[in-house]
């Protein structure tokens, strides 16, 4: 009876299967056509005959070998016609094959109508444009030239007219500010427009193929760019320079005069501020000099706004970066030692392999003159990689050094490191700010590197204290995330720090760590002023607990360890399993605005002890401190890649990264909402790990036999440590009935103590709240709470001074009904509510009345009671007559919607509750 089902199984598959297929013609070409045609295979259809380009010096079209190596017929005719007239030869071969539809993904040729229209179903073509609009060979150029804000591709009926066929099916996406020609096709023109080539065939199988005829509204018609007419004139506004430049990055190059030679431009974006200091160019046709900086040529148009050139090549193939165009004359060239030329002869075997049609590969031969295309390019640097692991290759070099010598001397210096022997580049925003010169960068930090957001937009930054603008930060785009990503990913799997001694990856850390102490001070002082952090809590706290958990974890990178298991056929045969703990690959990170430094650390100290690679994202309103943490990560030795930084907003970055299938891992800190978000977003895009740490309202509840005194201290702590930001605070006090009047005087007696102000003020105790928005937040809380009939015995207001202050404020009489009963403040908001004497199980059952489970309290001389408490709290953590004692060797994080994973600790996957008793029981 199992077998039949089986063979019904397998019969009903079949069936399936092969339904509604077609026998297909694919007429076309490159490795877009490649991939159409193994794709269209892989669905069940039967590709009947690939009709190609010829071979060219002596190597075949991708689609020629993806369908010889298969054994489908392939055709190679140089041409369809002659004179117009459809050549009968190649008219009968192509019939012979008996296609039911011709599937054209990309065609160089004119193909006849005869042809078009043979197939049973006709031929269907992909057209990288939204037609009507830009028909014509260069439809991608145009699109970005014109400066359009959507691009996409249509799949069309073909007909006798140039891409006015009915369309079939169509797809679109934003163009991003620095798309070229090519990210846009990388991105999604070509990854997109080969589903839709497939989707598009099983449509016409099944029948339900649409054919929505053109309209000629908005249709435009332009012609094919080549080398010859893509001369870009300096003499327009910036914006449209930077377009014709990026319309044709990289074919066929946008290139312009300079010292009567021409240079072709590669790599603009636009400059949002001023250039930085370099030195003059001239430049053919512009309304005024150019200037070498080192972040590349900066170009001006005739509205005085400006972009940026990235890398310049000239007439003999060359290509440099555009900041070296001053000192770009020969390095000396360097002497290899026997096993470099060892390796070098391996190299020129593999540019032998990729230029067959070159006899022999002399120093002097040159990649593209002698025949290399861009598919050529990442083969050779594929290859050498793979021949010579953790060397850091990527295409752009081929293009900066393009003979098999200059090859060969670059890679010898990348192979040996020389190149990471560059000094960091820094643009430093200065304050002269708590007796003394605080330098922070403030640029995106990506592949080891300083370098403005790829829209070159940026937004300031402000300090809490006045509301005063520190600094303008890069505004990461969609873009950078993804070289970010691409920077982790090439520095995990091809870079040193996986495979490197982790005893080696300790020893790093631990100067990190060294180095963030060296530089305390100057941290805690840009925490303060970043995120409103009184100072000395910045310096113990935010400072000192981030070094001593970089420091821990440096000392776990040696302890990772697996087991071995005992199993059933451990005997006679004498087999064994073990397991081994491996690094996820590349992880994303992040972070709230609260401890900025702290959760950095709490958040990458572990993952990068562990190997992985990681893009960071600090919250927008607190970037500085991360970006500071990246520059001391260079001088500590951390490989190009390992760590990457991105500010920005978390819509934007933050969206990104949890869709971005290379990541593997998310880590999050934040709101309830945004992290439901983030693990759907992470579980429909690649079905990444997430760890999240997420709202609170921790219950703290003190008992009428608790020490009154570290009560009344421990309290207060609980509520307005860090200005109450702090996702740990006790949201909600009960406080038993017998004792509740008194501690409530105490509370506030002591808060009038309290001193209000500037937080680099050595005396002060409670400093301004992180953001005007923040604050806004916090006084409606209040008024909330006021409406609901709460009692205010304190605060509730905003201190009458410049920046944005809160008063630490107190609410009783509070019900559990009530907004501010349920939900968090974030903020220096103490919630009092009074519980009958001895009602230890119903003061219980009202604490875990929440949604979240993060941290709670028990305030007790009697032991009995502490433990039976702390053991029916629904928290991750219970503090027992003490609070936010955490350490970096106690595991931390949450139950419930408070989220799940733990920072901190040595933490294996269970669920896992944290006691943390005080002294004096």
């Amino acid at each position: 009876c199992l077998l039949q089902i089986c063979q019904l199984i397998v019969v009903y598959y079949r069936i399936h299967y092969y339904q509604n297929k077609l026998k297909l013609a694919i007429i076309g070409q490159s490795l877009f056509g490649q991939e159409v045609y193994s794709n269209l295979r892989k669905q069940g259809h039967k590709v009947v005959g690939v009709f190609t380009v010829p071979d060219k010096d002596g190597k075949a079209d991708p689609l020629a070998v993806a369908a010889e190596k298969d054994g489908t017929p392939v055709f190679k005719f140089p041409r369809w016609r002659v004179k117009g007239k459809p050549i009968p030869e190649v008219v009968d071969a192509y019939k012979s094959v008996g296609a039911e539809l011709n599937v054209m993904p990309f065609c160089s040729q004119f193909i006849p109508m005869n042809v078009i229209d043979n197939p049973k179903h006709g031929s269907i073509i992909y057209h990288p444009s939204i037609l009507p609009l830009h028909r014509g060979a260069s439809a991608i150029n145009w699109t970005l030239i014109q400066g359009d804000k959507k691009a996409g591709f249509s799949v069309f009926w073909a007909d006798d007219g140039l891409d006015t066929g009915p369309i079939l099916l169509q797809r679109e996406c934003a163009v991003e500010p620095n798309d070229t020609v090519d990210t846009l096709y990388n991105r999604f023109l070509f990854p997109e427009g080969i589903k839709a080539m497939v989707e598009s065939v099983q449509l016409i199988a099944d029948g339900k193929a649409p054919r929505i005829p053109q309209t000629e509204e908005g249709a435009s018609y332009e012609g094919i760019q080549k080398k010859s007419n893509a001369k870009v004139n300096l003499a327009q506004p910036a914006e449209a320079i930077h377009n014709w430049i990026r319309g044709h990055d990289k074919v066929p190059g946008a290139w312009t005069v300079i010292n009567g030679q021409s240079v072709t431009l590669y790599g603009s974006s636009m400059l949002g501020g001023s250039a930085a200091a370099g030195q003059p160019l001239e430049i053919e046709g512009a309304s005024q000099p150019g200037i070498v900086t080192k972040n590349g040529l900066v170009l001006y148009g005739t509205d005085g706004k400006a972009l940026v050139v990235k890398n310049l090549q000239f007439e003999d193939g060359k290509m440099i970066p555009a900041s070296k165009y001053f000192s770009s004359g020969e390095s000396s060239s360097v002497e290899l030692t026997d096993d470099e030329k060892k390796m070098a002869e391996e190299i020129r075997n593999t540019w032998k392999g990729i230029l067959s049609n070159v006899s022999a590969i002399e120093n002097t031969t040159d990649f593209f003159k002698s025949g290399a295309a861009s598919m050529d390019v990442v083969r050779l640097v594929e290859e050498v990689k793979q021949k010579c692991a953790g060397v850091q290759l990527q295409n752009e070099d081929v293009y900066m050094a393009t003979t098999f010598q200059d090859f060969i001397q670059m890679f010898v210096r990348r192979l040996r490191g020389e190149d990471q022997e560059e000094e960091l580049l820094i643009d430093y925003a200065t304050k002269d700010v708590n007796n003394m010169t605080v330098k922070m960068p403030y640029q995106c930090f990506i592949n080891g590197g300083f370098e403005d957001a790829e829209n070159s937009k940026t937004y300031d930054t402000i300090n809490p204290t006045d509301g005063s603008v520190i600094c303008k930060v890069s505004y990461a785009s969609v873009g950078d995330v993804d070289r970010a990503v691409a920077a982790a990913k090439e520095a995990y799997e091809n870079g040193p720090w996986g495979r490197m001694n982790p005893r080696d990856r300790g020893s790093l850390l631990y100067k990190l760590a060294d180095l963030m102490e060296e530089h305390q001070e100057e941290l805690a002082t840009i925490e303060s002023i970043d995120s409103g952090a009184v100072y000395t809590l910045a310096l113990k706290t935010h400072v000192g607990m981030s070094i001593q958990t970089f420091r821990y974890f440096a000392g776990w990178c040696d302890k990772i360890q697996g087991k071995t298991i005992p199993i059933n056929q451990a005997r006679p045969n004498r087999n064994l399993t073990f397991t081994k703990k491996e690094p996820l690959g590349v992880c994303a990170i992040v972070i709230p605005w609260n401890y900025p430094l702290m959760m950095l650390a709490w958040k990458s100290a572990a993952c990068l002890a562990a190997g992985n690679t990681l893009v960071l994202k600090p919250a927008q309103v607190t970037p500085l401190t991360a970006l500071k943490f990246a520059e001391l990560s260079v001088k500590a030795g951390i490989p190009k890649g390992v760590i990457n930084i991105l500010p920005g907003s978390g819509g934007m970055v933050g969206q990104r990264l949890s869709d971005h299938p290379d990541i593997r891992k998310l880590g999050f800190t934040g709101s309830t909402p945004i992290g439901k978000q983030i693990m759907k977003s992470c579980a429909v895009s690649n079905l990444k790990k997430v760890s999240l740490e997420l709202g609170g309202k921790s219950p703290l509840i003190i008992f009428s036999d608790c020490d009154m005194d570290k009560a009344v201290r421990m309290g207060m702590s609980s509520v307005y440590f860090n200005k109450g930001e702090n996702c740990i605070a006790a949201g909600r006090l009960f406080v038993e009935e017998s004792i509740h009047d008194e501690y409530i005087s105490r509370v506030v007696e002591e808060i009038k103590k309290m001193k209000i102000g500037d937080p680099l003020d050595r005396s002060t105790d409670h400093g301004p709240q992180n953001h005007k928005a923040h604050l806004d937040k916090l006084l409606e809380y209040c008024e909330i709470g006021l409406k609901e009939g709460a009692t205010l015995v304190y605060g509730g207001k905003q201190v009458d001074r410049p920046g944005f202050f809160m008063e630490p404020t107190v609410f009783t009489d509070v019900e559990d009904h009530m907004f501010i009963a349920k939900e968090e403040s974030f903020g220096p908001v103490m919630v009092v509510s009074k519980f009958k004497n001895g009602d230890v199980d119903g003061v219980l059952q009202r604490a875990n009345d929440t949604e979240y489970g993060l941290a709670s309290g028990v305030f007790t001389r009697d032991i009995n009671k502490a433990m039976y408490v702390s053991e029916r709290l629904e928290a991750g953590t219970v503090f027992v007559n003490t609070y936010n004692k955490t350490d970096v060797a106690s595991p931390f994080g949450g139950f419930k919607q408070s989220g799940f994973g733990k920072d901190l600790g040595e933490w294996r996957p269970a669920v896992l509750l944290v006691f943390v008793l005080g002294l004096g029981l």
